[in-house]
């Protein structure tokens, strides 16, 4: 079973007891998580797309870690000009575990067919 959740906006492959690495979480190590975001569940048989949400499904995972990325390098430089700007990056993020994929107990009906309209035929009227 997995789920596609939307975790601060961006999108997430979630399997039960895998370890993702998401943009920064509130919340200490240990601390549970709920992400109620879920765009996609599928069980092995049958998936369930959201419009734009799985309506009852949840995501539960427990915060492992906090840290910062390696350091990217912005540089800046306008030719003959003598312009030099040197900048560095190290964004945040939270190490999760996935424990639990709750999809919603409601089962999707359905629609019923809709039966053709009937036409009538016109009646030709001669004068």
């Amino acid at each position: 079973m997995y789920a596609i959740v939307n975790i601060s906006g961006k999108q997430f492959k979630a399997i039960e007891g895998a370890r993702v690495r998401v943009p920064l979480q509130v919340g200490d190590a240990g601390t549970k998580l709920t992400f109620e975001s879920v765009l996609l569940v599928h069980d092995g048989t049958d998936t369930k797309i959201g419009t734009p949400t799985v309506s009852g499904a949840t995501v539960t995972a427990t915060v492992l870690d906090h840290g910062r990325e390696k350091k990217i390098l912005i540089y800046k430089k306008k030719r003959r000009k003598g312009y030099q700007r040197k900048n560095g990056h190290r964004q945040w993020f939270t190490d999760v575990e996935i424990q639990k994929i709750q999809a919603s107990a409601t089962k999707t009906k359905k629609p019923a067919k809709k039966a053709a309209p009937k036409v009538k035929k016109a009646v030709k009227e001669e004068e």
